[in-house]
């Protein structure tokens, strides 16, 4: 039976409650904040009822704060539901955003509470199980790492990168951009046999054609212009690893013939050499493009296509995932909400609905920066549509508390226009700079000042 902790110095009050809800919960009853941690160390309830008003404040809710915070210090995880004085909305809004779950005016109205109660408890279901299901993913000798899902598709791929790890077999992931391609391959090479040695990723649609040959290949002294040294490609720095080709789709059709001789002969020569050069690594590819309608085109060679395709894993696009995004959505909420200090318990139902209707088409990449913007700009415990910056949302507002100095102020609204500005030319240093009237170097030193380099770039961590 879950364990409610009810806080309150009133005896007739814990009397009323007991009675309430006896045989729903296993109660545990305290009077005081000494007596309230106590028991809250020893049973670690999921759910608080705490009266601000404890004693010995005489009627002030200076102990009841004092109990909030050490309670959420303990264990940020709980929902404390406040019991506050008719008129005292000001505590009771000050302690939703000090991290309470709910509040609750007095007098007590029973069947309300026991909603309160109710709600709070199956959230906090709803989070652990999201956190086992992280733990217990993190657990698969990082196999599955930071891929999350619960819809079927997502279910099929989990049990596909199972299988195919344990073998040498060829895999081609096939998705759209932001989709978690990388992150498949990595799951596919933390599970394999080759786990110890390198996962070596090249991107063949990021590297100029007359150099990419080079970059796979390497190339002798000599073997043009500028080089002045024998160096290894990718390829030889795999070895006895995995070799990630992401966007193999881009590979130039000369490029296409020499992979392919590799991938049938299992040896290399660099550009400018003449030695075969015994190479033993796995191939991982990756693709946003159709393969077939490239082969059709002229632009893909079909035998090379069946060398790499050995085994096809097909990424759903997010829009195709909405049972997953509510669970996405938390993750990074948990996050993000770690990694930069804030106390925010959750989503307003309005910004959850945006989320679920929005058609995601940088998919669950462009679905972890809204949520890393919104857990940057968000001011109080429950993030808003506003702050994820869906199209046709407004702005956020500057918020000014009425003790902000000038200066303090100047720079809220300073770091607010970086980051909006940041968002709006998806991380692009140049345009934001431009999009404000200052140099790239006075953008850089504000970004400094302001810890924003983050801003930049956002690994594919999560799928």
């Amino acid at each position: 039976m879950d364990r409610l902790l009810i806080v309150d110095d009133s005896e007739d009050i814990r009397k009323q409650l007991k009675w309430g809800f006896a045989g729903e919960y296993a109660l545990l009853m305290a009077g005081t904040m000494p007596d309230a941690l106590e028991l809250f160390l020893k049973h670690r309830p999921k759910v608080v009822v705490l009266d601000l008003g404890l004693s010995p404040a005489s009627g002030g809710s200076a102990e009841g704060f004092r109990c909030l915070e050490e309670m959420l210090a303990i264990n940020h995880f709980t929902k404390i539901v406040i019991v506050t004085g008719n008129s005292d909305n000001g505590n009771a809004l000050r302690a939703v955003q000090n991290g309470a779950y709910d509040f609750l005016k007095k007098p007590i109205d029973l069947g309300e509470l026991k909603v309160i109660v109710k709600r709070a408890f199956h959230l906090q279901l709803l989070e652990e199980e999201n956190r086992k299901l992280r733990l217990a993913l993190d657990k698969k000798s990082g196999a599955l790492t930071g891929i999350v899902g619960q819809c079927p598709t997502m279910l099929q791929v989990f049990s596909t990168i199972r299988k195919v790890a344990t073998s040498d077999v060829a895999v081609l992931i096939q998705g759209e951009s932001g989709t978690g391609k990388e992150l498949v391959a990595r799951a596919i090479h933390a599970a394999s046999q080759r786990r110890e040695r390198d996962f070596v990723a090249i991107n063949c649609g990021a590297i100029p054609e007359n150099l990419l040959e080079s970059e796979l290949f390497g190339h002798e002294r000599g073997a043009f212009t500028g080089a002045h040294a024998k160096v290894q490609g990718k390829v030889e720095y795999a070895q006895g690893g995995t070799l990630f080709l992401d966007e193999i789709g881009e590979l130039p059709l000369p490029l296409q013939v020499k992979l392919l001789r590799f991938l049938q002969e299992k040896t290399i020569q660099r550009v400018g050499g003449r030695e075969d050069i015994p190479v033993d690594v796995r191939i991982v590819a990756a693709t946003n493009r159709a393969i077939p309608e490239e082969i059709k085109n002229g632009r893909f060679r079909e035998d090379l296509y069946y060398r790499v395709g050995v085994v096809t894993i097909p990424l759903p696009p997010l829009r195709e995932r909405k049972d997953d995004i509510r669970l996405l959505a938390g993750l990074f909420l948990m996050r993000f909400s770690e990694e930069f200090k804030k106390r925010i318990k959750g989503y307003r139902a309005a910004a959850l609905e945006l989320m679920e209707s929005y058609a995601w088409p940088g998919n669950v990449r462009e679905l972890e920066n809204k949520i890393q913007r919104a857990v940057i700009l968000s001011e109080g415990p429950l993030i808003e549509p506003q702050d994820l910056g869906f199209p046709g949302c407004p702005e956020p507002p500057l918020p000014v508390a009425a003790s902000t100095t000038l200066k303090d102020a100047r720079e809220r609204v300073e770091r607010q226009l970086i980051i909006q500005a940041m968002d709006r030319r998806k991380g692009n240093i140049a345009q934001a700079a431009e999009d404000l009237g200052i140099s790239r170097p006075t953008f850089y030193d504000i970004m400094k000042k302001h810890g924003l380099f983050h801003m930049t770039a956002s690994p594919e961590r999560t799928v």
